[in-house]
């Protein structure tokens, strides 16, 4: 017989490691049991990293949208001689870059379509390596989608295997590249497909303690072929967005810090996931396409007055951080 709610909760707060049966029960909640799981993960957060909310001034660098893959879930992604296809050359980056610096931004992320001509013949850990002598700090631990192959058969049959992605992760953290850990839901996957992606992110971080966040990303659904074609549902509901923020806090018991992004959930989804386990806003994030592309608006700029307006409205202080968390004066 499996314990009541409000017993398990209250054994995950004394030190219960949740299992992924327990994971799946708790993403499955469809009651007021739904508050008791963001108040318990609210707690969880406020031991672990206290009242602070964080974030990066970041910009991304789209170099460019030209993709060998199709995935079903994006819209960004262009074939060469499409009339809005774009590889931009070095003089660009190097501008972007620049105008980053000016507008003192501390993560610059560049962001691309896998182009066909970005393929050097290198293994990943040589790739990897050459790129942190180049200069590269921490990767993006996007490109999870689900960890769960079943449905990235369906979702992006071009990409990656679970096991690809786990790979290539692991020589990553091994080199000392740390990374952000993401889930894309909403869309074709089941509470335990979902259980299942926190199941593997904990297990890697459990080895390898790479990971800085932990940043649920809800399906943005109106422009990609994945809901045209039928294959996914309109998104995840209010419901789903609160508790894959809850249920991660609880479950990821190894990760410090939950991202909500503001720019998947909007700002005022973004401030209640500060009520349900998370700690971060994420980026101010200069330059944003991959989920504008997808359908999502106000997806550009966030200004800081903004996100200390957020979180002074729970009661909480706004910090500036790292890329690694580190907090920056002021």
């Amino acid at each position: 017989m499996t314990p009541p709610l409000q017993e398990l909760l209250c054994d995950t707060l004394a030190g219960h490691r949740l299992t992924e049966e327990e994971a799946v029960r708790l993403l499955s909640t469809r009651d007021r049991g739904v508050w008791a799981i963001a108040a318990a993960a609210d707690e969880l957060r406020e031991r672990k990293v206290g009242d602070a909310v964080t974030y990066v001034r970041n910009q991304n660098v789209n170099v460019t949208n030209i993709c060998v893959n199709a995935c079903g879930f994006c819209g960004f992604s262009r074939k060469p001689g499409d009339p809005d296809a774009y590889r931009h050359d070095e003089t660009a980056v190097r501008e972007k870059a620049r105008a980053a610096r000016g507008r003192n931004v501390t993560e610059v992320c560049t962001v691309s379509g896998l182009h066909p001509d970005f393929d050097a013949g290198l293994s990943t850990r040589e790739v990897l390596g050459r790129m942190k002598a180049a200069g590269l700090s921490t990767l993006c631990g996007t490109a999870a989608e689900i960890l769960v192959d079943d449905v990235r058969a369906v979702i992006c049959p071009g990409k990656i295997d679970t096991a690809t992605w786990v790979r290539v992760i692991r020589e990553a953290h091994a080199l000392g590249i740390r990374s952000t850990a993401t889930i894309m839901y909403g869309h074709c996957e089941s509470e335990a497909d979902r259980a299942r992606h926190l199941s593997v992110l904990r297990e890697i971080q459990d080895e390898t303690r790479g990971f800085t966040e932990f940043v649920p990303l809800t399906f943005i659904h109106q422009n990609t072929p994945l809901y045209r074609a039928g294959l996914a549902r309109p998104g995840a509901t209010g419901r789903e967005d609160l508790l894959m923020f809850a249920v991660s806090r609880l479950f990821l018991d190894n990760f410090d810090h939950i991202q909500a992004s503001w720019v998947k959930l909007g700002t005022k989804m973004a401030e209640v996931a500060l009520l349900a386990g998370a700690d971060d806003l994420g980026g101010t994030l200069f330059e944003e396409s991959i989920s504008r592309e997808a359908g999502a608006r106000g997806t550009d700029y966030l200004d800081p007055g903004e996100m200390r307006r957020m979180a002074g409205d729970l009661g909480r202080t706004l910090r500036q951080r790292t890329t690694t968390y580190g907090i920056l004066p002021g």
